[in-house]
């Protein structure tokens, strides 16, 4: 660590906090993971700031920035910091590295804390998880799980780390289950930057030893996109194929999506996004299902007409070793049942490095 109180991305695990001073709307959009947003300007504040110098003068500006910066400051240190221990070395950030956190450093090396500001503030850190991330997931060795829809993949990636295996949840990162209907009911997808922070984080804490689990996914989650040397390296890898029987998928299904069916006309909405790809009559079809509350129906032909024949389509022409991938039948989708798949799998060696 430098004696002046600058510190650089390759350092952020040698600190005991990571406080982002942006505004919440700027922390909010991406910070770095584990960071605690300690805003030195509101977003109303900043906008009132910005709007000064161009309107006015720099140095206008900055002296308003300076008195809401202080005052910031001193609202931070009574109400979040005064429990800290002398030895306590926190690392700051901003956009750039500039004002904002080489203000709030200044103070509270002043008291006698062993702060630091990230040279080159968030920025850097975008950056550098960029450069991280067109290089890190090539070093991994991946086990792809397959599946049609509704074979229950992630929630059989839920039950293998439960038994220690490595795995890299992609949806649960991304706040989205990957389909037409994969929106989350009470959660908004992260931004990209967001997603990435996230992802590399994750990437992060797992080892090159052991194969690390993930399901197979198109380039996009939602509107989310995988990096390209993810999807690349996931592509070539060797793959495993869950074959459950309809009767489960449909069971499954049910009860994954049931948010929706508690909310027909959402429902109506979101297939009707599906009218360049099926036919009018297919469509109030499955109006009349979601009317009657037929849900094994409307499920059997939402598998049968769009989510089957678009799996068969995608996996072998995305997924190198598809055909070869070794098969595990499943009739029952069920927390018990995937958990006894898990163990299948796991035993079957699936979690050793290849020869």
């Amino acid at each position: 660590m430098k004696s002046t109180g600058i510190a650089n991305v390759t350092q952020l695990g040698e600190f005991d906090e990571i406080i982002d001073v942006r505004s919440p709307a700027e922390y909010a959009e991406d910070h770095i993971p584990g960071a605690v947003n300690c805003p030195a300007l509101s977003d109303e504040e900043r906008a009132r700031v910005g709007t000064l110098y161009k309107q006015d003068s720099p140095f206008a500006a900055k002296k308003l920035g300076a008195a809401l910066v202080a005052r910031r400051i001193a609202e931070h240190i009574e109400a979040r910091f005064l429990d800290r221990p002398r030895e306590w070395k926190p690392l700051l950030y901003c956009w750039r590295g500039g004002k904002r956190s080489g203000a709030m450093t200044h103070v509270l090396r002043q008291i006698g804390w062993q702060a630091c500001a990230l040279e080159g503030g968030y920025k850097s850190w975008r950056r550098h998880a960029v450069a991280e991330l067109s290089e890190l997931p090539r070093r991994f060795t991946f086990r792809v799980v397959t599946g049609a829809t509704g074979s229950g993949k992630s929630r059989l990636l839920e039950a293998l780390a439960a038994q220690g295996a490595q795995v890299l949840d992609l949806e649960a990162l991304a706040a989205h289950k990957g389909s037409v209907l994969g929106g989350l009911p009470d959660e908004a997808q992260p931004s990209q930057k967001m997603f990435e922070s996230r992802l590399l984080a994750v990437l992060q804490g797992l080892t090159f030893i052991e194969p690390v689990f993930v399901e197979a996914e198109s380039r996009k989650i939602g509107r989310l996109q995988l990096p390209d040397a993810l999807l690349e390296t996931m592509r070539a890898s060797p793959c495993l194929r869950i074959e459950a029987t309809d009767a489960a998928r449909v069971v499954f299904l049910i009860g994954d999506y049931d948010y929706f069916l508690a909310e027909p006309a959402a429902l109506k909405d979101k297939l009707d996004c599906l009218q360049e790809l099926q036919s009018a009559e297919t469509l109030a079809r499955w109006h009349a299902l979601i009317d009657a509350r037929d849900w094994p129906a409307l499920v059997a032909e939402l598998l049968e007409r769009h989510y089957d024949p678009l799996y068969r389509r995608s996996q072998g022409k995305n997924y190198a070793h598809f055909a070869e991938a070794p098969r595990f039948a499943a009739d029952d989708l069920s927390p018990a049942g995937l958990e006894k798949l898990a163990r299948k799998i796991l035993a079957a060696g699936a979690s050793r490095p290849a020869s």
